[in-house]
């Protein structure tokens, strides 16, 4: 991989992270369509790492706020009724499943399930799931509505994005919106439930970019850093679009390039 590929990437990355319409599948995507070779699931682990940064950054007085008041919440029951004490908790709970099937089923993800068939119908079927929240969703919770179960379920929700094509944003939002959260709140928890997840896998998966067979340490860090800078822009943009838009033109989008991917695919113009 030179340069101008990890920029390209590293962008992409940065763009669709936030996105309800997966950044690994475009990380698989994109390379297709360009006649690069596939950087791997190691190298799209490690360069979350630059995204995930860039939400520490955007959402640091809130999840400062959160660490203070969970520590304290150990020891004080009131504390520990606080929204910011029960965020804490309803993190940490939903990060659960996706480590669990995240270790299962290790091997799988790394390997055959970057498949542009896998890939193409998950773009699918999350499309049409997510504009079926849409249509039944109250629109009605805030943030300050969550309870534990919530936690669970967008947790086991966001579980479903260790399929490439899924997207984590995407599982979380559409889980989010079946709850009844309004979209700001459902993308708002989404992106502080994907801190812990995206960190560990890629400090993870870290030792594995810069093996002999990986795209090699500096297009990795050039990549992470296009994606931290990018990244930074885009959790702005799509929280100010969703207060005032629907879902729909990710629904459209996901829908048109799962098909383009699958024909693509099954008529062997992209492999």
């Amino acid at each position: 991989m030179d340069t101008a590929q990890a920029i390209v990437l590293g962008f992409v990355q940065g763009l669709t992270e936030f996105l309800p319409v997966s950044s690994t599948a475009h990380l698989r995507i994109v390379p297709a369509f360009a006649g690069w070779d596939d950087p791997g699931a190691a190298f799209t682990a490690v360069i979350q790492l630059g995204t995930m940064a860039a939400i520490l950054l955007y959402f640091r007085t809130e999840i400062a706020r959160i660490l203070v008041a969970w520590v304290r919440g150990l020891r004080n029951p009131e504390i520990r009724q606080t929204l910011d004490s029960r965020l804490g908790w309803y993190v940490l709970v939903g990060t659960i499943p996706i480590g669990i099937f995240g270790l299962a089923f290790r091997h799988q993800i790394e390997n055959g399930a970057r498949n542009l068939e896998l890939i193409g119908s998950a773009l699918i079927v999350l499309g049409l799931v997510l504009l079926y929240a849409e249509h039944v969703s109250t629109r009605s919770r805030e943030i300050d509505s969550l309870t534990m179960r919530d936690g669970i379920l967008i947790g086991i929700a966001q579980a479903f994005a260790l399929i490439p094509g899924v997207s984590r944003s995407g599982a979380t939002i559409t889980g989010g919106l079946f709850l009844g959260l309004n979209r700001t709140a459902a993308a708002r928890y989404s992106f502080l439930l994907s801190v812990p997840a995206v960190v560990l896998s890629g400090l993870l998966e870290l030792r594995h970019a810069t093996e002999g067979n990986g795209p090699g340490a500096w297009p990795t860090i050039v990549a992470t850093v296009v994606a931290f800078v990018v990244g930074y822009a885009s959790i702005a943009g799509l929280l100010k679009f969703l207060t005032t838009h629907s879902t729909l033109v990710f629904v459209v989008y996901r829908v048109a390039l799962g098909v383009l991917v699958l024909v693509l695919a099954a008529t062997g113009t992209i492999s």
